[in-house]
């Protein structure tokens, strides 16, 4: 029952009930949920979730192992009840009234579930029959995923990239405005990963489909995301676009200082020491400045007759901050 509840929310083939108005797709509100019994005590998995996703784009789902990230999306998707909140996809209540949008879902969680001995049309075909689509939406989706010329091939001779992009065609039959993704991307080689990586931003950059991306891999969510929310312990520990998140963690407030010559540069650091500002030199004649204010910065130096030929903000990636804030929940915990 497990699996064809799964495969049910893959393909979407439960029909429409409802017309498509909504504008939050995900709402979780002190969602709870524990396993274990009294003999082994009980493990919180997640822990007081309040989130909000709001349609349109890419959503990074981040989390350390145990953070709460597979059962979330168990629980958006009907498979795991809740001990405590409440849980609502496309504006309906979960899981109680799941089954009238589920054909508004998308999902890839776990294995993709394809017929290797088929074609790749030939699966999708399958597929479009059941959810009782027009044959050209088949032809649509393998121009989509890029496998209009390997549609006629079988499926147990594709690569693994190909096969999940032949599941994310399949999970895309029926136009979802939700496509949920569970960790996509594992088990690909590099070439596969980047297949799916740039199927991912076009299907978000489209404005038709809110794409949830579960990863462990934070270059795979910097590169798509336009959101992202990390979880620690089963719990909230930031959420909202990636230059907000990246903030965060503090240590975007800083700047990259580049002179003419290492000379140059080592007179920049004494001025700037000197003033109270953290200047640490770097190679090639940089200097990287503790502080946002470029023309104050600027200012000082030139006043002692020292003008950068550069000067540019830190970027702060997302792995710095996804250890930064992470590690502040553990801590805290």
């Amino acid at each position: 029952m497990h699996h064809l509840r799964l495969t049910l929310l893959a393909w979407g083939v439960v029909p429409r009930w409802v017309a498509r108005v909504a504008v939050v797709v995900i709402e979780l509100e002190r969602v709870r949920k524990t396993y274990g019994g009294v003999r082994k005590g009980r493990t919180v998995a997640v822990d007081d979730l309040t989130l909000s996703v709001g349609s349109g784009g890419v959503h990074g789902f981040l989390g350390p192992n145990g953070s709460g990230k597979t059962t979330t999306i168990r629980i958006l998707l009907g498979l795991v009840s809740p001990d405590a909140g409440a849980v609502r996809v496309l504006g309906a209540d979960v899981p109680r009234g799941l089954p009238s949008v589920v054909g508004r879902v998308g999902a890839l969680v776990e294995s993709p579930q394809l017929f290797p001995t088929f074609s790749g049309r030939r699966n999708l075909q399958i597929l479009a029959g059941l959810a009782d689509l027009p044959g050209t939406r088949v032809e649509e989706m393998l121009e989509l995923v890029g496998l209009a010329e390997r549609a006629h091939d079988r499926v147990k001779g594709y690569s693994l990239g190909m096969r999940q992009r032949l599941a994310i065609a399949a999970a895309m039959l029926k136009a979802p405005e939700l496509l949920i993704l569970d960790e996509p991307t594992n088990g690909l080689d590099p070439a596969g990963m980047v297949e799916v990586r740039e199927l991912i931003r076009t299907l978000g950059s489209d404005g038709r489909t809110t794409v949830f991306l579960s990863s462990h891999l934070l270059t795979e969510v910097e590169a798509v995301c336009d959101a992202v929310t990390i979880l620690g312990r089963g719990r909230l520990v930031a959420s909202g676009p990636v230059s907000e998140v990246l903030a965060m963690a503090g240590s975007s407030a800083a700047l990259m200082l580049r002179f003419d010559d290492e000379q140059q540069a080592g007179h920049a650091v004494a001025v700037l020491t000197g003033a109270g500002v953290t200047a640490t030199p770097g190679p090639s004649g940089t200097v990287q400045v503790d502080s946002p204010a470029g023309a104050h910065v600027n200012a000082m130096l030139g006043a002692q007759g020292i003008w950068a030929a550069e000067i540019s903000p830190v970027r702060q990636d997302l792995e710095r901050a996804f250890l930064d804030l992470t590690a502040t929940t553990e801590a805290s915990a």
